[in-house]
């Protein structure tokens, strides 16, 4: 049985820099003429999104089988397996984002969260109709026309106008689904905001749950179900988080971030950093804020 590829953004992107590992974008035409072994069924470590505007085509996703014609919309999240049959007059856009990234610039509003993003909701495809695709096409224009250009905060506007597209996205999810939050929502809910008031001194998992009058197994469930995470991962991508932006935006020292987030031992934080970023925290902060400050 062959191996379905994983890709990241960098496949795509050829440029090394941290804002380019973690941002895509392209019309569709040309993303194919660049990247043609897309057609192959793969898999992404990224959220994708595609807006097709001409063209037919099959789409599949995982198991599912879907039908590609003007006003197919497409949101898919990492680890799916997809691939494409595109008839040649093909035409639309196509975007790569990183959560990392985007839950760095946003802060207290995730990714995850959006509906059609959820694990317990099954939602790829969603069809727009025409006037739908007007003003959603004028949202990616806007997006390969700022791309294009050399100016700067560009990365800031490229996230915004991407979380504009996820808005407009949710309001036609949730009026076409009725969707409710269900009680692992709420949950989930709870947990974000104990996380966001005590991640500089609590790192144990079992405080959340006995905050929560709930067991540490039935905790790791919920996060486990909803978001594919355990509660330890979920308190670790938090502190790295944080740590990202006090890099990436503020100017305290290093050693000075570790303590803030909780750390009296600076090599730990360091090694803890590292070891989920791939990079030191000074490294990241010389980069990822160069980066953004020029983009």
């Amino acid at each position: 049985m062959n191996k379905v590829p994983v890709y990241n953004i960098q496949n795509f992107n050829f440029n090394t820099n941290i804002h380019k590992n973690h941002l895509y974008i392209n019309t569709f035409k040309n993303h194919l003429i660049e990247h043609s072994f897309i057609e192959k069924s793969h898999r992404h470590n990224f959220y994708l999104l595609v807006l097709f505007t001409n063209g037919t085509g099959r789409h599949q996703i995982d198991l599912d089988t879907y039908n590609i014609k003007r006003g197919s919309l497409y949101v898919i999240k990492p680890g799916q397996a997809h691939g494409w049959e595109l008839s040649n007059d093909i035409e639309g856009y196509i975007v790569f984002y990183s959560s990392e990234i985007y839950n760095l610039y946003f802060g207290n509003k995730k990714i995850e969260e959006y509906p059609f993003y959820q694990p317990d909701k099954n939602i790829s495809e969603i069809v727009l109709n025409e006037q739908e695709i007007i003003d959603f096409n004028f949202y990616f224009k806007l997006l390969i026309q700022e791309n294009q250009q050399k100016k700067s905060r560009k990365a800031e506007k490229l996230l915004n106008i991407i979380d504009i597209i996820h808005i407009e996205i949710s309001r036609k999810f949730l009026s076409e689904n009725n969707y409710s939050f269900q009680t692992y929502h709420h949950k989930i809910q709870v947990f974000n905001k104990l996380l966001e008031q005590y991640y500089k001194s609590e790192k144990s998992p079992t405080f959340y749950a006995k905050e929560m009058n709930i067991t540490l197994k039935h905790l790791n469930r919920i996060c486990k179900d909803l978001l594919d995470k355990t509660v330890t991962e979920l308190i670790t991508q938090k502190i790295i988080l944080e740590s990202k932006r006090m890099l990436t935006f503020g100017t305290a020292p290093i050693n000075e971030i570790a303590q803030i987030l909780g750390y009296e031992d600076y090599s730990y934080f360091s090694r803890l950093f590292k070891k989920h970023t791939q990079y030191t925290p000074s490294k990241f902060r010389a980069s990822l804020k160069k980066d953004l400050s020029t983009k």
